[in-house]
């Protein structure tokens, strides 16, 4: 056949015929794509943001991974013990363990050692160094790798081993950090005397005074008294301290530490290398920890290190609490993410109904004139496939370019899984719809479409899945992970419901069209008996949208206010006022503290505090009680202002020689309400419980008892001071109590409110919520809409025929906002109250701790990461969509109003 016989092509006709609802189309899958596959990207890069900060902000003590093997037997020749622990023997075994590192475990070569150490700590000697209880300093020698490249010389130069270094060599050199230096008097050219070697002891002259360069990595704190000494004790009653600290000594040293009692090792450290892990390998990383510590891995090591060598570390207990973490917060967003995906998908099944009802005309004539289903359904899925594709490739690949770092299947399982649907909807709706040929259009409005037995199986297993999914929330929470169905239950319950007010909505109508005829305008009939007669496409599929939108954005508000009103809290119960400052030493504050703090900008109360410690019985010895001394105004104004324990300060001051005191319910039980003696340490005090009261500002968590101070003579003055205020301006703050005095903390609670949403598990968690609440309230909006555009056209005829009949503009625009109005105030109503019920019913289940503050281990104080109802989350989302519906409604009615009635009533229009 001749090529112009063929006819156009339908695909390029069609999308030529409709242009504009193909680019409109086109859009709304590439957005709808691109957050299906950003979804999972984004929240494997937060995952895996939060395993990186996991391993890097842990102790290194606690992340090393430590191969140790003992010293070389004695039953060796000397020589040969002497050259196992060398650096070239030493190294050689570094780089064939590091190789035997299961994948994905890798290490970071530049904070990585190796060497050899005492396992037991040596005595020193000297009488010059300090020593607290009358105990001797223990020095820990480590003869390791790489120290020229992780410290600067400040004194004096790195040591060597010039000469070779035997089991009886009694003088080595070494260097120790500047803190270590300072804390026990040494400098380049002191000498240590370490006793623990039978011949006569271990010389250790110090040749260098060294700054660590990154104190606070693997290499200097894998063993931390080698950066920083630490105090230790013996268990002797009381206990008494001594210094334990470390040096470090030249590599070839490692011979003379064979000759003594200090239980020599050979040791080498392997730091994690945190920036080529995600979240994904966790589980291969806990495998390959547990088979290094005690399986096939350790074997292996053993080949290379020796037969007895052990590997230990604390990786996996990171890492667990990390997946802890994890687990907790991942069915919380799931919430989020089943609310957007329904939301999505019914906005992709009405857009196919809106293309499907503006094409119904033609496919009936298709089927009449002897058109096949497959036939049909195959020209429409070439022509959706046609704009659907490309734009869901274009969605994918612009999640790509934003979220990098992210396994590729879930992603593209998402955006196509979204092609798919955009490709499906229209002729799956058409099939549907002219299965059977027909001469005419069957009515379908909400008046006159009954529910059949099908669909009415269809919502009970519905309401068994949103009951089941309750429950089963409410008696297990979110604790199990990979259980879809608890999941989902908020956005099952929206579904329910918004298919239970489908079936009620006639009922309205019906009740106020009666009084509504009644009236002398016709708007209000009209307007009712229109809604009334709306097809129940264009009723059902918008409210279920906007039920299922307004549940998961008032469910995600409550979640994202639950979690901001936790970690108020928190911060506030670790300051217990807008600024905390106190001594670093207990001692009392300067003079002219409070003087300097009043005058900064934004501080509004200022008070201080004194804490002493007594023993409620003069016949105890030890004095755990603290007795807090208070001025009673400014005090108990702060706490009423603050909301812990406030009270009036009559309760406090003296009568009769007897001190009025606020108690914690603790101490209130064990004193009693009678007059009780407790002891200071300035001397016995009789005081009297007038109120209780279970927090305080000074003592935010534990026992406390408040007195008012000028009672107490013997009081020391105040130590801590506490102020409140808003907009403190933290620089001039500082800068004041710089001025006032030195050695003192400030802790201010913004910045303490701050830390808490540093975590990015809990930082990308929230920002989940926010877009799937912001996303969901969009394509909500965009349901209502489609459901107007839908009826636009008989809209816009119904409006020009009344206007023939002499209906006033104003009056076509009010019939057209009425008519809207009613499943607006139907979705707006239903979702607030779907909403509600969706948080108190599920708020038994859902754990907010973990995903409201960093390490949370499931409690949290009183009235801390609970779920509440948020009033704004329910009532701004509701208002927005019944302000959404009329004012598209009055958009639809000007812009009709401004074409002739002659135009929307042309001979042959069938609306």
């Amino acid at each position: 056949m001749p090529r112009h016989d063929q006819g156009a092509p339908w695909v390029r006709t069609r999308l030529r015929t409709a242009p504009v609802s193909a680019v409109a189309f086109g859009l709304l899958v590439l957005v709808t794509a691109f957050l299906a596959a950003v979804l999972p990207r984004a929240v494997e890069a937060y995952e895996t943001d939060g395993l990186r900060e996991a391993l890097t902000t842990a102790a290194p003590e606690s992340t090393v991974l430590e191969l140790k093997a003992p010293q070389p037997g004695l039953e060796k020749p000397e020589e040969a013990r002497t050259d196992a622990v060398l650096p070239e023997a030493l190294a050689a075994v570094e780089d064939s363990a590091r190789a035997l590192l299961p994948e994905p475990l890798r290490a970071d070569p530049a904070e990585s050692a190796y060497g050899v150490r005492t396992g037991k700590s040596l005595e020193a000697l000297d009488a010059s160094l300090p020593r607290p209880d009358g105990l001797p300093p223990r020095f820990t020698l480590l003869a390791q790798s790489g120290a020229a490249g992780h410290a600067t010389v400040r004194e004096g130069r790195l040591p060597t081993a010039g000469t070779p270094v035997t089991v009886d060599t009694r003088v080595v050199e070494g260097a120790v950090t500047a803190e270590t230096a300072r804390t026990l008097r040494l400098r380049a050219g002191s000498e240590l005397t370490l006793a623990g070697f039978p011949d006569g002891p271990l010389t250790v002259r110090i040749t260098g005074i060294l700054e660590p360069r990154h104190p606070q990595r693997s290499y200097w704190s894998a063993e931390p008294v080698l950066r920083t000494p630490a105090l230790a004790s013996v268990g002797n009653r009381p206990p008494l301290s001594y210094w334990e600290a470390g040096v470090l000594l030249a590599p070839g040293a490692a011979p003379a530490l064979l000759g003594g009692q200090g239980e020599p090792e050979k040791y080498w450290r392997f730091a994690p290398a945190a920036g080529g892990l995600t979240a994904g390998d966790v589980p291969a990383l806990l495998a390959g920890v547990a088979s290094l510590e005690n399986g096939p891995g350790l074997v292996r090591m053993r080949g290379a290190a020796g037969p007895t060598a052990q590997l230990s570390t604390g990786l996996e207990q990171v890492v667990d609490s990390y997946s802890a973490t994890r687990d907790a917060i991942t069915p919380v967003v799931a919430v989020a993410a089943f609310g957007i995906a329904a939301v999505a998908v019914v906005v992709l099944v009405m857009s196919a109904g809106v293309a499907a009802a503006r094409r119904d005309v033609e496919l009936a004539l298709l089927r009449a004139r002897g058109g096949s289903l497959g036939g049909i359904a195959g020209r429409l899925l070439a022509e959706t496939a046609v704009p659907a594709v490309p734009a869901a490739a274009c969605g994918l690949l612009l999640a790509v370019l934003v979220v990098d770092e992210a396994r590729p299947l879930p992603t593209v399982l998402g955006a196509g899984a979204v092609a798919l649907l955009a490709c499906a909807g229209l002729p799956v709706r058409a099939a549907v719809a002219h299965r059977r040929p027909r001469a005419h259009q069957e009515r379908d409005d909400l008046a006159h479409t009954r529910p059949g037995g099908r669909r009415t199986v269809a919502e009970l297993t519905l309401l068994v899945l949103a009951v089941g999914s309750v429950a089963a929330l409410r008696r297990r929470g979110t604790a199990g992970t990979g259980d879809l169905l608890v999941s989902a239950a908020p956005v099952l319950v929206g579904l329910v419901a918004a298919l239970v007010l489908v079936r009620l909505y006639p009922l309205p109508l019906r009740w106020a069209a009666g009084p509504a005829g009644r009236l002398r305008g016709v708007v209000g009939f009209l307007s009712l008996a229109r809604a009334g007669r709306s097809p129940a496409a264009i009723a059902t599929l918008p409210l279920l949208a906007l039920l299922t939108a307004l549940t998961t954005a008032a469910f995600g508000g409550s979640v994202l206010a639950g979690v901001a009103d936790a970690r108020d809290r928190a911060a506030l119960l670790e300051t217990g006022a807008d600024v905390r400052i106190s001594t670093t030493d207990g001692t009392p504050l300067p003079a002219g503290l409070a003087r300097a703090v009043r005058e900064v900008a934004g501080v509004r109360q200022v008070t201080t505090v004194g804490i002493e410690y007594a023993a409620e019985r003069a016949s105890d010895e030890a004095r755990s009680l603290p007795v807090v001394g208070v001025e009673p105004d400014s005090y108990a104004g702060l706490a009423r202002q603050t909301g812990l324990g406030g009270f009036t300060a009559d309760r406090l001051g003296a009568r009769g020689g007897v001190l009025d005191a606020v108690a914690s319910p603790e101490v209130a039980e064990r004193l009693g309400r009678a007059p009780h003696t407790i002891v200071l340490p300035g001397g016995a005090v009789t005081v009297r419980i007038t109120a209780v009261r279970p927090r305080t500002p000074a003592v935010p968590e534990g026992e406390f008892l408040l007195v008012d101070a000028a009672e107490l003579k013997s009081s020391g003055g105040p130590s801590i001071l506490l102020a409140a205020g808003a907009g403190l301006d933290a620089k001039a703050l500082r800068a004041a109590v710089r001025g006032a005095g030195s050695d003192l903390s400030v802790t201010l609670r913004g910045e303490e409110r701050a830390a808490l949403s540093d975590s990015p598990l809990q930082a990308g968690a929230e920002r989940i919520y926010v877009w799937a609440v912001v996303a969901g309230a969009g394509y909500a909006l965009l349901a209502l809409v489609l459901g107007l555009l839908r009826s636009a056209p008989e809209r816009a005829a119904l409006l020009a025929r009344l206007r023939t009949l002499g209906l006033t503009t104003r009056q076509g625009r009010q019939l057209l906002g009425l008519e809207a109005l009613p499943l607006a105030l139907l979705a707006a109503g239903g979702g607030m109250a779907v909403g509600w019920a969706t948080v108190v019913l599920l708020a038994p289940g859902i754990d907010l701790d973990r995903l409201a503050l960093p390490d949370a281990s499931g409690v949290t104080a009183p009235g801390g990461a609970a779920l509440r109802a948020d009033v704004w989350s329910l009532a701004l989302p509701a208002a927005g969509a019944v302000l959404l519906a009329g004012a598209v409604a009055v958009a639809q009615a000007w812009w009709a109003g401004r074409r002739t009635p002659i135009t929307h009533l042309r001979a042959g229009d069938m609306r």
